[in-house]
This record gives C-alpha cells, sequence and structure tokens, in this order.
C-alpha cells in the first residue's frame, strides 16, 4: 500500500499576506470541501488515492505560493477555499515520492503569518489550538485540516448538511489554559501529532469542538476521541 500525502497549498503574496487565523479556517475548510466532494467518493476520480491515504494516516504537508506559482497550482486537480484574506487549495493525496513539479518546487517551511486584530466570538464549530504549543502557521494549518477532518468522521448526516451548508465554517481560537484543561480528555476529537516536524510525538495539538459532538451524536464504526497522524 503506497503511502500518501495530502497537499495543502496557501496563496501569501509578498504585498497582501492573509490573517493567520484566516488561513487556519481556509485549510480546514479545503480539507472538508475535498473529502465532500464526489469525486472523493464511491468511484470518484479521486476516490481510491482518499481511501488508502485514510487507511495509513491522515498526514498533510503545507506549502505556499504565489504570483505564477499560484496560477500554476491552479491547474491541478483540487479545490480552493476562501476564508476572509485567505485562500487554500486542497489537492487529492499524492504518494510520499510522488510529488507533481509544480508542487514539489514550492517552499515547505518558513510560513509565519499574523493576525492584525483579536478575533471575534466563536461559532459553532471550534478548532481549539493549543495554548502550550508553538507552531508555524504551516504546521497550525495542518492541525487545523486534522481536526476539522475528525470532526467530519463524527458527524452524521444531518449535522454533514448543516455543516455543508455553512461553507464548512469553522472558528480557530488559541485556547486559555483552563478551558483547554477542560477540553482535554473530553471526549471530543483530538489531533495527537505524529512528530514528523516541529513538536514532540504524541503532542496533542487541536482539538474539535461541536455542540453535535458534546452531545455525544453520531459516531461511525471505529471512530475514537483520539486520533495519530
Amino acid at each position: 500500500m503506497t503511502q500518501r500525502v495530502l497537499p495543502l497549498v496557501v496563496r501569501i503574496e509578498r504585498a497582501t499576506p492573509p490573517e493567520r487565523t484566516d488561513a487556519l479556517r481556509a485549510a480546514a475548510a479545503a480539507v472538508l470541501a475535498l473529502l465532500d466532494d464526489p469525486r472523493s467518493a464511491g468511484e470518484g476520480e479521486w476516490a481510491s488515492a482518499v481511501q488508502e491515504w485514510e487507511r495509513i494516516g491522515i498526514r498533510k504537508v503545507v506549502r505556499r505560493a504565489r504570483g505564477s506559482e499560484w496560477r500554476r497550482v491552479l491547474e491541478l486537480p483540487g479545490l480552493t477555499a476562501e476564508v476572509g484574506t485567505a485562500e487554500v487549495r486542497a489537492h487529492p493525496p499524492i504518494p510520499l515520492d510522488g510529488w507533481p513539479k509544480e508542487l514539489s518546487r514550492l517552499q515547505v517551511s518558513g510560513t509565519e503569518l499574523s493576525d492584525s486584530a483579536e478575533p471575534g466570538p466563536p461559532g459553532e464549530v471550534v478548532l481549539w489550538v493549543n495554548p502550550g504549543l508553538e507552531m508555524s502557521a504551516g504546521k497550525a494549518m495542518a492541525q487545523c485540516g486534522h481536526a476539522a477532518q475528525l470532526a467530519w468522521w463524527g458527524s452524521g448526516p444531518a449535522e454533514r448538511a448543516a455543516w455543508r451548508e455553512a461553507g464548512y465554517a469553522t472558528s480557530v481560537r488559541t485556547a486559555d489554559p483552563e478551558t483547554w484543561a477542560e477540553l482535554s480528555g473530553s471526549g471530543l476529537p483530538e489531533v495527537r501529532d505524529a512528530g514528523f516536524t516541529e513538536i514532540e510525538p504524541g503532542s496533542v495539538t487541536v482539538i474539535a469542538d461541536t455542540p453535535w459532538l458534546r452531545e455525544g451524536g453520531f459516531r461511525p464504526a471505529g471512530w475514537g476521541p483520539l486520533r495519530h497522524t
């Protein structure tokens, strides 16, 4: 079985970089849009790659592009999510050693973004980031994509339909220590990192919080609150 990775590309123009929180939210929305696309299910053209990727792990790699690089990225199969100031494109999973040249030449490290203002009150779906970890914007984008995916797996048809209608919207917030302590071990989906980059293996990076998951709603077979990535 081929080990695969899901590429995410964030558009970062030199003069107009996106807000950090927008980029994290766009990464989550792009992942959900790809998972929910008909091409990712049944006999769809992406289905085999997605299923193989999910069986081994849900590793994601974030790269950045601008100008002509971004235009070349748009020519590849995938879906683009636009959230606020951010554009993020998710591509169907590819073999670790099979990156197309349009993606392999893009930078992967040093993706740093910031917010110009404090975000407002969170919405219905919140991705809580661990306050005790320092992550680059690229790393945090991948982790938020993981968390949104785990929440999607734990959602039933009605919840998915409502989330789809809302454009796969999420709020991303760094939890305060008290909130993080309450969330940890609560049974909500936790992303436990495999430790490939930046942080120690086994670190819990993001917890996904939705009303229906708090209420103990739908759980597919084999689903658990904890997933390694």
